[in-house]
């Protein structure tokens, strides 16, 4: 009886296994399923355009080229070409004050406003959401309203400085563009800083700053000391992204000055290269593409950086 109620089982168990391996079949191909499509995109919007870039910088490609289809190979010759032109060193500078001056003052200044609205008050909410507005607002909507404010003749900024018997600035001349455009940057970009770090305070436990005060530490020091350590993670995110973004704007910037003067930066100049605009006449493929290989390092090289933080902070 023993031998039969075994054998019985076993079989019972074989049954319940060989029913289970269409269900395993199934939920494999669903998962399939699931994530075909954003491995299509990732391959179609992501991949394949990442290696013609790559591609264009190591041929001649010139309008000609589209219409025979022949581009000669020439390597690193066009890498040596961008790297040496004359434009380059003031371009890549230009590109590092835009980038490092956006970045600080938007995590500067959204951090000091999630802190402000993270003790709740009357209205906090809706004045929390009015500073969505130029996160909200078309790039060119907000590109052309800070056109007029800086314009020399009858822009706002100067009225403001004519208030204090200061002369007039010309902002979007080719000595101060840089500042424009940096000015105009910083302000698009306090909303996405206020909502990401106000979210990362929102995740800091209340009682850790209740036992700090009950231990007499003031609120820089409650700042310092459990604020900034435990938002850590989330400010490196937010820097992450932020870099990344600054360093590849080109609507903002071209919109306020067409990336003319001291406001143009490697963006800006593959766009005026790849479409034979600004300060660009001519039109070069692989010049452009050369300097799109060069923002695409880059942002992997500060994506490298994140990791390698992201770990040590894990392990320690």
């Amino acid at each position: 009886m023993e031998r039969r109620a075994t054998r019985a089982a076993a079989a019972d168990r074989v049954a319940d296994a060989a029913g289970d391996r269409p269900r395993r079949r199934r939920r494999r191909w669903a998962g399939v399923a699931f994530v075909a499509p954003l491995v299509v995109y990732l391959v179609v919007f992501y991949a394949y355009p990442l290696v013609e870039n790559v591609s264009m910088s190591l041929h001649r490609f010139t309008r000609a080229t589209y219409i025979t289809g022949e581009a000669p190979y020439v390597g690193t010759e066009i890498y040596r070409e961008v790297l040496t032109a004359p434009a380059f060193v003031p371009t890549v500078q230009q590109t590092a004050v835009f980038v490092v001056g956006s970045l600080v003052f938007q995590y500067v200044i959204g951090l000091g406003l999630a802190v402000f609205f993270h003790r709740h008050f009357p209205l906090s909410i809706v004045l929390r959401g009015l500073f969505l507005v130029p996160w909200l607002l078309p790039i060119i909507v907000s590109a052309t309203t800070w056109q007029w404010m800086m314009d020399a003749d009858s822009g706002i900024l100067n009225r403001f400085l004519g208030l204090f018997g200061l002369d007039p600035v010309w902002w979007l001349g080719a000595d101060n563009s840089l500042w424009a455009v940096t000015i105009a940057n910083i302000w698009l970009g306090i909303p996405f800083n206020l909502v990401i770090l106000y979210s990362g305070l929102q995740n800091i436990p209340a009682d850790l700053y209740e036992a700090a005060a009950l231990d007499g530490a003031g609120a820089w020091r409650r700042f310092v000391s459990i604020t900034l350590p435990l938002l850590r993670p989330v400010s490196a995110i937010t820097l992450l992204l932020g870099f990344v973004y600054t360093l590849k704007v080109v609507d903002i910037i071209w919109i306020t000055t067409t990336g003319t003067g001291t406001s143009q930066t490697l963006a800006t100049w593959a766009y005026g290269m790849a479409f034979g605009k600004g300060t660009s006449a001519v039109i070069r493929y692989s010049e452009a593409s050369v300097v799109g290989t060069i923002l695409l390092v880059l942002a992997l090289v500060m994506g490298v950086v994140y990791l390698v933080v992201q770990r040590r902070d894990q392990e320690a």
